[in-house]
């Protein structure tokens, strides 16, 4: 049943309403503008899809490496493995130019290391937060302090790229994961709408 801004009963709510940290129906989190600047409204829309999937994960901690279904190894887990090596590669390593700082996750001999090798556990669950933090914190850095938009680096898989370009991907980046992580979340605990 929804609430309103008061806490009270409202009825029945539709599967898709987006809630805010209290479960109250309504824009909640998605706060960044709608007019004015590229920037600022690009990074509020990744911000809002960050945001998102932390709502997703939150509460949990040894749930957060079950499996979507067999034989996936889809995991809310994988998921934030996965985006913290995905923010590294666009902003530090062909952005910001920094070779070195390749995926923590995956590998050439585990490709799919992000989520294969998503294990539970509080160290291991620690390990994962604190490397999407710094990725994610990194990330809004070189954005901030990029003097324009079209800043740009070379992929091997999309050739030269402008940080708009790596904004807009990582938004559907995160919009698409966070799909997965609405079903993952359901089938823990029933949760969704958040």
């Amino acid at each position: 049943m929804a609430v309103d801004e008061r806490n009270n009963a409202v009825g029945p709510r539709r599967r898709a309403d987006v809630l805010d940290e209290t479960g109250v129906a309504g824009p909640g989190r998605f706060t960044g503008p709608a007019t004015g600047d590229e920037r600022p409204m690009l990074a509020a829309f990744l911000a809002d899809q960050r945001a998102t999937l932390v709502l997703k994960c939150a509460g949990l901690e040894e749930e957060l490496a079950l499996r979507a279904v067999e034989p996936s190894s889809l995991s809310l887990l994988g998921l934030v493995r996965h985006l913290a090596d995905v923010e590294r590669h666009w902003f530090r390593e062909i952005l910001a130019g920094q070779k070195d700082a390749g995926p923590l996750f995956s590998s050439p001999a585990s490709p799919d290391g992000d989520f294969d090798e998503a294990e539970p556990g509080p160290a291991a669950v620690a390990e994962a937060w604190e490397a999407w933090r710094a990725a994610v914190d990194f990330s809004d850095r070189f954005t901030a302090e990029a003097p324009d938009l079209d800043v740009s680096g070379d992929d091997a898989w999309r050739g030269k790229v402008s940080l708009r370009w790596v904004l807009v991907h990582m938004i559907e980046e995160y919009a698409r994961h966070n799909g997965h992580a609405d079903l993952l979340r359901e089938r823990i605990d029933g949760t969704r709408g958040v």
